[in-house]
């Protein structure tokens, strides 16, 4: 017989997810003798057997991959035999680069939700059941490789039972590092408000669903930090969550029982269905059936944020409970979710009643992600738990010259990412870095992630704003330091998690954006010739800001910045235009547009979305950032197809001139056009503006980035007319639109002008 030996190194995400008994499974089936190993870069394979053989394991190998796994590149020589007896499975290898893939944590299996449901099992109503299918891991890991003793699971060691499964490579919990079980794992706690303990293990979830029903709101310690739990259908707890987390009207998200919960509440999609029921297990955003139980949730939206239990602990509490519940972050405005229940003492006592804690640590903070069905896949909104902190590979594979990049994101709704050999690995979610809180997170994420990878960075890159918080940062970091501007981060993310190369016309559309001329930008139309350079080659014609930052709350103030470019000094004569203002408040105003104080031009698309807003009658105040567009989108009407009139200037850059646009929109808000008529020709204006340029510039591939395009009417409407004329549109998937996105497209950024630079 004529044997070889296979040398194989699978890299990707092959750790923790049943990779090595499904190899160990693959070849003792197949009777092929070696080994396979663990290591910091993957998984390392050696397997002899006659060639037919070994082809067939390899490709097996691929076909028949664990579900959760993701095979990035599988690199394969045929040697000599050197003679081995059976296959077993090594212990892992610590040394060298650290390349493996971490996985995300992933919602609790169907297996895992049998057991816990069975009352002869012996996990029979244990919080904490998973297996290599399911469970954390972005939230436990301390460091790679992926092994026990470098996660927070350490401290807890496993009975007899456990150790029998855990070194079972028939078992699927073979090496499912998190194995515990009611004897040797995790346990439950039911908290007073100052720490007092009052039930422990399945009491401590007994008295919590009691709390949920008695109109408390209950702090639940989860897979990635704390959330915040009240009766969907108590409007009165509703509002005392609201007024403690002074969120007056910003929506909550709802976890619900079951898929038939969700169906009772909302209408449900295939593609929404397939969100809710995937192993992310997102919050995805439903359009809410009418006469729903839960008008508090969201108010003045047509569409709820809902999820289906995600951990062990949910299923129990929802299962015990059978109602929705409120399940949102458990944190204070504009900070990040509280991780240690000691710490969730100080921070949310003051909000919640009640605690439901345990004693696995979190290693890391990792909120709920955010899902939309957008043009008929899934549109990421803020990128979490199910999501990070798996990579973006960048194109043309792994490089050598590769410099590592740590990028810092933005201020708002800012990630990390660090961009190590062929991957850019993205963070989760950190927020806005408004507050000490969320800065400090903002930090560690900045440390930890180069930690995981024990990756040095050569090059930080960050945005240009000098005010932003992780621009101030990266000036105190080792490195060379790179500016990447706001809305070419925007467009590379978009190009790169599409995997197109330049040329490109990319659109950016958000609310600010830092400008190299000084001015705020937000509308913008930036073609790449190349990967790694841009032409600022159109935008919405600017308007000023007054009060600047104040006009984000207040769209009034966009709406008469809007006022005063069309109409000038004669504005002051139009009362009916000024009803938003007192008449002290227009006395400073006055000045402040005319000398241009505090009030900085801007060609932002955000802004114009909350001018007209405010124009339509729709809002003059925000209680949250978005909260005007998001209102003047639910207004659209469906069937108006015709469109507010604009112009192209035939300057260089092109400027979208709307002064046409709001002359008539103020003529229809006259003659009592409705605001949902007003809205549909807003939108269908923004929609030919995007087809006239790009007819005007005439690139085939149009990339379609920033916070407007969460807008669905606008993105969906633009795709479809993008197609029809012959473009071939791109927009965003796995990475957000919103600012979420702008560390990737910063560190892809950077990579194509190193590139660049060393081809020249």
């Amino acid at each position: 017989m004529n044997r070889e030996r296979a040398r194989i190194a699978v890299r990707g995400a092959v750790q923790g997810v049943g990779f090595r008994p499904f190899v160990y499974r693959l070849a003792t089936e197949l009777q092929l003798d070696g080994w396979i190993s663990n290591s910091t870069q993957g998984v390392f394979v050696e397997v002899e057997g006659e060639r037919s053989v070994l082809d067939s394991f390899l490709r097996r190998l691929s076909d028949e991959r664990p579900p959760r796994s993701l095979i990035q590149s599988c690199e394969k020589s045929f040697l000599d035999a050197v003679g081995y007896a059976g296959f077993e499975i090594r212990q892992s290898e610590e040394s060298g680069v650290k390349t493996a893939l971490i996985l995300p944590d992933f919602a609790t299996c169907a297996d895992c939700v049998t057991e816990i449901l069975d009352p002869s099992d012996r996990r029979f109503r244990y919080p904490f059941t998973n297996c290599t299918n399911c469970g954390p891991r972005f939230s436990i890991i301390k460091s790679l490789p992926y092994d026990r003793a470098n996660t927070s699971m350490k401290r807890f060691a496993m009975c007899a039972d456990c150790e029998r499964e855990y070194h079972d490579p028939l078992d699927r919990r073979f090496h499912a590092q998190p194995n515990a079980c009611p004897r040797c794992g995790p346990q439950l706690q039911f908290w007073q408000r100052d720490g007092e303990v009052m039930a422990s293990r399945d009491d401590a979830l007994t008295q919590a669903v009691q709390a949920v029903r008695d109109g408390k709101i209950v702090a639940l310690k989860g897979l990635g930090g704390f959330q915040l739990i009240v009766d969907a259908a108590n409007g009165a707890a509703i509002a005392r969550l609201r007024e403690r987390k002074h969120r007056a009207e910003k929506p909550f998200a709802l976890m619900v029982p079951s898929l038939e919960a969700a169906r009772r509440l909302c209408d449900l999609s295939a593609l929404e269905e397939r969100a809710l029921l995937s192993p992310e297990a997102p919050i995805v955003l439903l359009q809410k059936k009418d006469g729903h139980p839960t008008s508090g949730v969201a108010p003045g939206n047509p569409y709820l944020g809902v999820m289906l239990p995600y951990t062990p602990i949910h299923h129990l509490l929802m299962r015990d409970l059978n109602a929705p519940v409120v399940g949102t972050s458990g944190n204070q405005s504009d900070e990040p979710i509280c991780i240690d229940e000691g710490e969730a003492i100080k921070r949310l006592g003051d909000i919640v009643d009640i605690f439901l804690v345990h004693d696995r640590p979190i290693v890391r903070h990792v909120d709920d992600s955010i899902v939309r069905i957008m043009a008929g896949r899934e549109m990421v909104l803020r990128r979490a738990r199910g999501y990070a902190p798996l990579p973006i590979m960048l194109a043309g594979g792994v490089s050598q010259n590769r410099p590592t990049i740590l990028a810092l994101g933005a201020h708002l709704k800012n990630t990390v990412a660090l961009s190590v050999g062929a991957n850019v690995f993205v963070s989760q979610h950190l927020g806005d870095l408004e507050t000490e809180p969320a800065h400090a997170a903002f930090r560690r994420t900045a440390t930890d992630l180069p930690r995981l990878y024990e990756a040095e960075p050569q090059i930080i890159a960050c945005d240009m704003h000098p005010e932003y918080l992780s621009t101030k940062y990266a000036q105190e970091l080792p490195g060379e330091k790179i500016a990447v501007q706001h809305h070419w981060a925007h467009v590379v993310a978009c190009m790169a998690e599409n995997e197109v190369s330049a040329p490109a016309l990319g659109v950016a559309w958000d609310g600010t954006g830092f400008g190299p001329d000084g001015t705020i930008w937000g509308g913008e139309f930036l073609l790449a010739p190349s990967d790694g350079s841009f032409e600022r080659i159109a935008h919405l014609r600017t308007f000023r800001l007054p009060g600047g930052d104040r006009a984000i709350r207040e769209p009034r103030r966009s709406a008469l910045g809007l006022l005063y470019e069309v109409f000038g000094e004669e504005l002051w004569d139009q009362p009916e235009s000024l009803k938003a203002f007192t008449f002290s408040e227009l006395s400073v105003l006055r000045q402040m547009l005319a000398k241009g104080l505090q009030s900085p031009l801007t060609s932002s698309a955000g802004r114009l979305f909350d001018g007209v807003a405010s124009l339509a009658g729709l809002r003059d105040r925000a209680s949250f950032e978005g909260q005007a567009a998001m209102e003047l989108e639910f207004a659209v009407g469906a069937d108006r197809r015709d469109a507010y009139p604009f112009t192209l200037t035939q300057t260089n850059p092109i400027q979208i001139d709307w002064e046409a646009t709001i002359r008539a929109l103020l003529d229809d808000i006259r003659k009592g056009t409705t605001a949902s008529d007003v809205s549909a020709k807003f939108h269908n204006m923004l929609t030919e503006v995007i087809l006239a340029v790009a007819e005007n510039i005439g690139e085939p591939k149009v990339v379609l980035s920033g916070g407007c395009f969460q807008n669905r009417r606008l993105t969906e409407q633009t795709i479809d007319r993008l197609r029809a004329k012959g473009f071939q549109p791109y927009w965003h998937q796995r990475i957000p639109p919103n600012d979420g996105g702008i560390s990737l497209g910063q560190a892809i950024a950077v990579n194509w002008r190193q590139r660049s630079a060393g081809n020249r």
